[in-house]
């Protein structure tokens, strides 16, 4: 079995950890396990495990052909089989197809908020999706919309899993008081919702009590970002609220938090819960996507609506100040990790998926 997974850029983000997971996952466990990037790299390059045949493709346009040149000529000389191919990166694996129809397409749905876009935003894949094998998504939700709108019979759901990376170099060393610090790991954009957090931060009280927020992700310093930092500034929060960008180190970072919380307005099925989890942080997360599915209310974490400021303001209240919930939570999710979005379980069941494929392809 011989697979590539295509990405189209390998900064910090779900999809793209997700692909890295994946390539690095199954170069242990099938013959031939490489990575392909389109458009840009990042940190998560550094996060590829040497064995794994890569390539950058420097994709500079929609339609590059010396960048499809570039990837059907690794495909052909690497003999691959099968292009799983993450979020947007559907578009070159078409055309590679196209190119070289022996290969066959499974197109991997990361999205969380795709059921509620509009239905010209997905015109193009939809056209797209008669070029598919199958499609892996990440939540139920994401199932029924890819059954009613794409062109293609084969839709199985899968969950995430995270890996701990043993030989991550600890660089980062996290502000604020021990056992005081809430991370909310997402990088700095719209549908992650910091201001919300912000916000309920703010009127919690908690800073009184020495507790402080972290920011950790990509900071593209353009609106959203400078808003962010304008909330801080005016309400005094300087020396409680931290911003530290894109950080190699998550495990380590984690590693130093007390609460993790996630507040995004849609989800599909975030990394980021499960890398709580295994960290051992108490969670407090939104209810969006598979999020509840993860965070079972008063068992695993606490959650709240996204668009509900009081509610976020209570819960981080409530999880702040009980050390014993933090504490029983935070077990209960990482026995739930291991047992339902284990890395051998994902990867037993991706397997399957490959092997049907390729079966079908030989009937």
């Amino acid at each position: 079995m011989r697979v590539l997974q295509l990405i189209d850029s390998l900064e910090a983000g779900g999809a793209e950890r997700m692909a890295v997971n994946y390539a690095n996952s199954l170069g242990a466990r099938i013959a031939f396990s490489a990575l392909a990037v389109t458009r840009k790299e990042g940190l998560l390059k550094g996060q590829l495990h040497k064995t794994i045949p890569y390539i950058f493709l420097q994709r500079k346009r929609t339609i590059d052909f010396r960048a499809i040149s570039k990837l059907k000529r690794f495909v052909k000389e690497n003999n691959i089989a099968i292009v799983h191919a993450h979020g947007t990166s559907y578009f070159i694996a078409v055309l590679l197809k196209i190119a070289y129809p022996k290969i066959r397409i499974v197109w991997h749905d990361h999205h969380g908020g795709r059921s509620t876009q509009k239905g010209y935003k997905n015109a193009v894949l939809k056209a797209a999706s008669r070029f598919f094998d199958a499609v892996i998504v990440v939540n139920h939700e994401l199932k029924t919309w890819a059954e009613r709108n794409l062109s293609v019979s084969k839709v199985t759901y899968l969950p995430n899993f995270s890996v701990q990376d043993e030989t991550e170099e600890k660089q980062t060393i996290v502000k604020g008081t021990d056992g005081k610090r809430i991370i909310c790991l997402s990088n700095l954009r719209h549908p992650k919702n910091h201001a919300l957090l912000l916000e309920a931060f703010w009127e919690s009280g908690l800073k009184k009590d020495e507790w402080s927020l972290h920011l950790i992700g990509k900071d593209s310093q353009d609106d959203y970002s400078l808003q962010l930092k304008r909330f801080i500034n005016d309400n005094h929060l300087e020396d409680s609220v931290f911003i530290y960008g894109s950080c190699p180190d998550i495990g380590n970072i984690l590693q130093q938090g007390t609460i993790g919380v996630l507040a995004s307005v849609y989800e599909g099925f975030p990394v980021t819960l499960l890398e709580y989890g295994m960290a051992g942080l108490a969670v407090v997360s939104t209810n969006v996507g598979y999020c509840n599915e993860i965070i079972q209310h008063e068992k695993t974490g606490l959650s709240f609506d996204p668009y509900d400021g009081k509610m976020l303001t209570t819960q981080l209240q409530r999880m702040a100040s009980d050390e014993q919930m933090r504490k029983s939570m935070s077990d209960a999710l990482k026995n739930t990790i291991r047992q339902s979005y284990s890395e051998e379980i994902v990867m037993n069941a991706l397997i399957l998926q490959y092997q049907n494929i390729l079966d079908a392809k030989q009937k």
